[in-house]
């Protein structure tokens, strides 16, 4: 496991780092918050939700629990005319179905898979070109002029 620097990186930093990969964004909060309101944008904010589901899922340790969450997940994001429906293929979609009887940790690996696949070829790159991120990056360059260079 790499050892993190003991120095504190900057906003601006911080924020530019997102851009070295998904899962640099997505476990920083702000990078995550983010990268949802550009989702909500594109009206595709489901993927990121779902993502998020199923890693709160995998963390899950009771047996009931693990039932009641997977329904859950299911209903709300897997099912035909979910509310927050992913688009996945027919045969992941089928094989969940098949398996939400008897829901394990593993249940949504695949259809999770597919969904970050899809973020990271397709949504990811959007962000770091969208107005979105540019401002953020900006908002962050300025406001650390202002704070070392106090004429500015």
């Amino acid at each position: 496991m790499p050892v993190k620097c003991c120095f504190h990186r900057s906003p601006t930093t911080e924020t530019m780092a997102w851009s070295e990969n998904m899962d640099t964004l997505l476990t920083n909060q702000a990078g995550l918050d983010a990268f949802r309101t550009f989702l909500k944008s594109e009206f595709s904010e489901e993927n990121v939700e779902f993502w998020l589901a199923c890693e709160d899922f995998k963390k899950t340790e009771s047996a009931e629990k693990i039932a009641s969450k997977a329904r859950m997940i299911y209903s709300e994001f897997i099912e035909a005319d979910a509310p927050k429906e992913i688009n996945i293929d027919f045969s992941t979609r089928d094989l969940i179905s098949k398996n939400i009887a008897e829901p394990t940790l593993k249940c949504f690996d695949e259809a999770q898979k597919l969904i970050y696949s899809l973020m990271a070829k397709d949504s990811f790159p959007r962000f770091l070109k969208s107005e979105i991120y540019k401002k953020l990056v900006n908002s962050k360059e300025i406001g650390n002029h202002k704070k070392w260079l106090p004429f500015l």
